[in-house]
């Protein structure tokens, strides 16, 4: 039996996934490196959901707070930054606790996925402004002549990926198919203990989401959106796609009444929590705790500790 290098406590928004890494971090004398896409940027604090000093207590974060919401992030520079983050903590002898609900990003980190580079900015916009000026067509029929398969996979409106594909190969030589399948007969960078949370009841699940959004509003989201705005951070950059951030700005613009937006983004929320689940439950590796009507922190610490135990 392996023991876990590390532990995952992941699930989805609204969980209290937060509380119990710092918890569990508490307990194992250890640190919290972040896996949510969002909370890495600057500015973007009450939307995000970052915890709060006096929630963190005396427990090292990682990964919050870093990047700029002018940049774009990937899960390329990801799974760069978070395995620096752990091995360091693994050096000091701890245990890390990885916490945060962006699957792909948890998923990629464990297998230590190996991505074409982390790119060249000055190239993606060459081939951007290209797929604007031929479109997705014509693109797709460049990507076929040195990567089929991918072609295949593509729609001609997928620009993201299409330009992603053609960059890939101009900088690396070899094809994102190829990438992944390097990557998949690779073995798990690192052991896990994944750990999952839910509510026995979606209505409980999805009116803590709903609670939520109205909280981040009295604590003022929505003048964090117009600040990002103020600020200049294009409507168009990977910020401002965050849930709540896209559908306060096109408010904020006149687009849409703030009440629509207000029921769009529990509307969202839900949504993404309902395929945080889906994603999850693919993974018959993971442990579950189900909460009852709130979390019960003492007794998830317990739960982990145990299951900790039982790999050693």
């Amino acid at each position: 039996m392996i023991t876990p290098e590390l532990i995952v406590i992941t699930g989805p928004t609204a969980t209290g996934k937060t509380l119990l890494g710092v918890k569990l971090a508490e307990a194992l004398d250890s640190e919290v490196v972040s896996a949510d896409s969002m909370q890495v940027y600057t500015h973007m604090d009450i939307g995000t959901a970052k915890p709060e000093k006096d929630e963190i207590s005396n427990i090292p974060h990682h990964l919050i707070s870093y990047i700029s919401p002018f940049e774009d992030y990937s899960v390329a520079r990801y799974v760069e930054d978070a395995s620096n983050c752990i091995d360091k903590i693994l050096s000091c002898g701890k245990t890390p606790v990885i916490v945060g609900g962006s699957g792909l990003y948890i998923d990629s980190l464990l297998k230590g996925q190996k991505f074409s580079a982390r790119g060249n900015d000055d190239l993606r916009r060459t081939l951007e402004d290209e797929y604007d000026s031929i479109g997705g067509e014509a693109m797709l029929a460049k990507l076929q002549v040195f990567d089929e398969i991918s072609a295949k996979k593509l729609y001609p409106n997928d620009k993201k990926r299409i330009v992603r594909a053609i960059e890939a190969f101009i900088t690396t030589g070899k094809t994102i198919s190829q990438h992944d399948l390097e990557s998949r007969s690779q073995p798990p960078r690192y052991s896990a203990l994944m750990v999952a949370l839910t509510f026995y009841e979606r209505s409980v699940l999805y009116e803590r989401i709903d609670r939520r959004v109205d909280e981040m509003i009295l604590k003022g989201f929505i003048k964090e959106v117009h600040s990002l705005l103020d600020m200049g951070v294009s409507r168009s950059s990977t910020a401002l796609q965050a849930i709540g951030y896209k559908e306060f700005s096109a408010a904020i613009l006149g687009e849409i009444d703030m009440e629509t937006a207000v029921g769009q983004v529990k509307m969202e929320s839900r949504r993404y929590a309902k395929r945080q689940l889906t994603w999850l439950r693919r993974n018959n590796e993971i442990n579950w705790i189900t909460w009852d009507k709130e979390p019960n922190f003492i007794a998830g610490v317990k739960v982990i500790l145990e299951k900790l135990n039982e790999k050693k």
